[in-house]
């Protein structure tokens, strides 16, 4: 459902459907997903035969044609933009009334393959043939240069709902080259693989804002990115954007309680170290483990879904760790080395070293409440390392980069209870809920 408080704020895309466009409809009701890593029974196999969920991309190329009708199109975009089973890119370059004349990637570049953080070259695309610039090297943004030749700027990557992520960076710093280029900006939505309710977190402060955290959200903000797009908009987020001529093409069949085991869709990753939706109900607080000398489980196939240190007793973690009784999770003490995995982690933290620590069981995804559990993750690693190792266990900048401020390291230094630092986060998730209804699509 669309929020007509929304519709009065930005052009919210209306329907007309392009006769030219018809040829793909029979793609929308023939396309079979099969979703993958699914915890427990969320989904029997018939009812997976067909993705539950029409993402904007697929409604584009009927309800929402007339966005890209005649036109020269820019895309951002990476490998997870499949609609119908197919890459969105290459479904309007096929288009005989579409002209794809750019193309613009994100982190990890337009097939996805780079390492995180790894620059990504300007390129050709060897598919199709079409210039592929980059958002992840000198330039952060389009210049009117790459979108001299585009009519209207798409934007369709599938997001993970988490504050620490790069794409909706990419998203909205995209936006201000728009309104320079003086041309429409699509943004086409996909699920919050987390769904849409859960709020976690404090809000970002400002003096830790970075390229992982550009935007003053909670760590996991329950919205999809057409509807982060229209808070970034409305927001003022980003200056010289009051002006943007912004769409968002919607879903349909997707709801607030969704998480992705519920869409039917199938599962393609991200970016490479979110290689399943189980992963992506765990990373808002694993990936705490990045702000820290500890190992997230980068160099591993398992990455995010283990975290570990040389220093720690794995067994007796796993164990404070149950006794705590975190909803729809479980601890097993394991120990792993750390490698080199090209196209996953080419130098991960603690390469070569025995590593001990715990592996994370799923057992009920739409229980989890993530950040929560990565705080008490944090306290038991930090209390069970040897004393002369706690007091370098918090980066002094990595660490508050993701939890928003430096209050919450120094909170379990200090021994509060991990319950106290969650409760404290509360009114921040308040004022947030607030904020954040004018801007929902979906119900």
């Amino acid at each position: 459902m669309i929020d007509p408080i929304t519709v009065s704020k930005c052009h919210i895309a209306c329907c007309s459907r392009s006769p030219l466009a018809l040829v793909f409809v029979f793609l929308i009701f023939t396309a079979s997903c099969t979703p993958d890593d699914v915890p427990g029974d969320r989904i029997a196999p018939s009812e997976a035969a067909m993705p539950v969920v029409q993402v904007g991309a697929e409604r584009l190329l009927t309800d929402y044609f007339h966005l890209v009708e005649g036109k020269r199109v820019g895309i951002i975009t990476n490998h997870s933009a499949v609609a119908n089973g197919a890459h969105i890119v290459d479904l309007l370059h096929a288009h005989p009334d579409v002209t794809v004349t750019a193309l613009f990637g994100p982190e990890h570049g337009i097939r996805g393959t780079a390492d995180a953080g790894e620059p990504v070259e300007d390129a050709v695309d060897e598919e199709t043939g079409i210039p592929a610039y980059s958002l992840y090297g000198q330039n952060r943004r389009p210049t009117l240069e790459m979108l001299s030749d585009v009519d209207v700027l798409l934007f369709d990557i599938q997001d993970v709902g988490t504050r620490f992520y790069t794409y909706p960076a990419t998203m909205g710093r995209s936006m201000r080259s728009a309104v320079e280029a003086g041309i429409p900006y699509v943004v086409l939505d996909r699920p919050n693989p987390i769904g849409g309710r859960l709020i976690e977190g404090h809000i970002r402060k400002d003096e830790f804002v970075s390229g992982i955290g550009l935007y003053p959200t909670p760590i996991t903000h329950g919205m999809t990115v057409g509807e982060l797009a229209l808070m970034i908009h409305d927001q003022g987020w980003h200056e010289g954007i009051e002006d943007l001529d912004l769409h968002v093409v919607p879903m349909e069949g997707w709801t607030r309680d969704m998480l992705w085991f519920d869409t039917g869709r199938e599962w393609i990753p991200p970016s490479p170290n979110i290689p399943d939706a189980v992963t992506a109900v765990v990373y808002p607080g694993t990936c705490f483990f990045e702000g820290t000398p500890a190992s997230e489980g980068r160099g591993t196939l398992e990455p995010f879904l283990q975290v570990g240190s040389p220093y720690v007793d794995e067994a007796a973690v796993a164990a404070r760790l149950n006794d705590r009784r975190l909803p729809g999770l479980r601890f097993h003490p394991v120990t792993f080395e750390p490698e080199s995995i090209p196209g996953m982690s080419r130098h991960p933290k603690l390469e070569g070293e025995s590593v001990r620590g715990v592996k994370l069981e799923v057992t009920d995804a739409a229980a989890v409440e993530p950040v929560a559990a990565g705080i008490h993750l944090l306290q038991v690693f930090h209390d069970a390392l040897p004393e002369e190792r706690k007091e370098e266990f918090f980066h002094p900048r990595g660490m508050p980069v993701r939890a928003g401020n430096t209050m919450v390291a120094e909170m379990i230094r200090d021994g509060v209870p991990a319950g106290e630092i969650i409760r404290s986060w509360q009114e921040d998730v308040d004022g947030f809920a607030a904020m954040r209804r004018p801007y929902l699509l979906y119900d």
